[in-house]
């Protein structure tokens, strides 16, 4: 078996776990390669990878078993760059805080581990949003897992985000900005701005207006098979686009448009994991205290 690691930035806390989860996987005899980026980040902090080969972000991860995500939730989003087309499923372990997308804690990793080798989990494929630009936006990593993000910079006034579905005009949203969220998206930004839950099983894009000066104006959802344009104004020339946890800057002459991805993401999930428990103990969705 080949598993593949990569991590950020480690606080001490977090070392422990990492020897740990090292040394256990060489024990049974699997063969461990780091990426070159987490590799830099441990050795700058006199942690020792243990003479670990790396690895470096676009190379290809197809003949290895699984990618070990170590961090949070942004770690995985940065691990989806790695596994790219090979689509390498994805265990995420949660050595940050919430952990929504890296459901592992720390009490848990021996088990989790030990039930990898044994193969015992499930994979849950989730779509992806692919974005086009005239920039080259993002390139050659133009994908992310939760969503795409436009929004206003360094000035007050709003921003105009004219917008077309299938080539059809949708609408014009006069707001701080426009989210494009994927199914797993739509527990992130989308929904801190009003936008709905989506079960990640289902095939769907949500366009949720940040702030929208019309109060009449709701998020909307919509086929994945769409392509969906975009055109941007505004009193000042530039604007901030995200993608997941990468962001750049842009001006009024850029010209968008999203799509779904061709390939998707791979997330290992255990049996006692699952998508309706992550929701009510992570967001305490639906808390109430007669449940």
């Amino acid at each position: 078996m080949k598993i593949a690691i990569h991590g950020k930035s480690t606080g001490p806390e977090a070392q422990g776990c990492i020897s740990d989860i090292i040394e256990h996987l060489q024990q049974d005899g699997i063969h461990l390669s780091i990426s070159e980026e987490y590799k830099k980040d441990l050795n700058e902090r006199e942690f020792s990878t243990h003479g670990l080969k790396s690895f470096r972000r676009g190379e290809d991860l197809s003949d290895y078993d699984f990618v070990l995500s170590l961090g949070g939730d942004g770690t995985i989003l940065d691990t989806i760059t790695y596994t790219n087309d090979a689509e390498t499923p994805i265990v995420g372990i949660n050595l940050g805080r919430l952990g929504f997308l890296a459901t592992i804690p720390r009490n848990d990793i021996q088990s989790a581990l030990n039930k990898l080798v044994a193969g015992t989990y499930d994979i849950e494929n989730r779509s992806l949003i692919h974005v086009d630009s005239n920039r080259g936006l993002f390139e050659p990593f133009n994908f992310g897992l939760n969503e795409l993000t436009i929004v206003k910079k360094e000035t007050s006034s709003m921003i105009v985000v004219h917008t077309y579905v299938d080539g059809d005009y949708l609408n014009s949203y006069w707001a701080d900005g426009l989210i494009v969220s994927t199914p797993t998206g739509s527990t992130g930004y989308s929904l801190s701005c009003g936008g709905p839950l989506i079960h990640p099983s289902l095939k769907n894009f949500i366009i949720t207006p940040v702030c929208p000066h019309n109060l009449n104006v709701r998020p909307i959802i919509l086929s994945d098979r769409s392509e969906i344009t975009f055109e941007i104004e505004g009193r000042s020339s530039q604007f901030m686009v995200s993608l997941d946890s990468r962001s750049q800057s842009v001006d009024d002459s850029v010209e968008i448009s999203v799509k779904r991805e061709e390939f998707e993401a791979k997330l290992v999930r255990f049996p006692e994991t699952r998508y309706f428990d992550t929701l009510r103990q992570k967001l305490n969705w639906g808390l109430d205290a007669r449940n």
